[in-house]
């Protein structure tokens, strides 16, 4: 049997292209003798005939580095595209910075640790964007006196 037609039924056989098909050099005679399906399946188990492996790209590099990228590494200035709203729309930024600061009003309400009638005048602050952010409105609530004075645990002498 011809080398080529070996080749093709190898090929068929462990399902890779013709070209990936390898004869071993000093056994190209062995090959040839092979006339059954059968045979060329007994020249793949000796090793005569092998089929080359994929080369493939590693993966490993970029999965490293998505994984620093969802940790929140590698986002400086030299890896963003876009301006600063078209990354994150203004009106996103505002909507997260009201609703974390509305979730605090609620709970030192709920807790009650704001001092009476408080409530409703920080929440129309919040809506009239008085505050950057949770911690500088809790910072106004401590200096302008809205939080309660945290009460300290009598200590009993015996």
């Amino acid at each position: 049997m011809a080398i080529s037609t070996v080749r093709r039924i190898a090929a068929r056989l462990l399902k890779v292209g013709e070209n990936r098909i390898r004869i071993m050099p000093g056994e190209t005679k062995r090959a040839e003798e092979a006339l059954t399906t059968d045979d060329i399946r007994q020249l793949i188990r000796d090793g005569v005939v092998v089929a080359l492996r994929v080369k493939g790209v590693p993966r490993i590099r970029a999965k490293l580095k998505h994984a620093k990228q969802k940790k929140g590494r590698r986002g400086g200035s030299g890896s963003r595209k876009g301006t600063k709203y078209s990354r994150i729309p203004a009106k996103d930024m505002w909507k997260n910075k009201t609703r974390a600061q509305r979730r605090l009003l609620r709970e030192l309400r709920d807790g009650k640790k704001l001092n009476e009638g408080v409530y409703r005048k920080a929440y129309l602050m919040v809506k009239g964007n008085a505050w950057r952010s949770s911690a500088a409105m809790l910072a106004h609530f401590r200096d302008s006196k809205w939080i309660k004075a945290e009460q300290k645990p009598v200590k009993q002498e015996q």
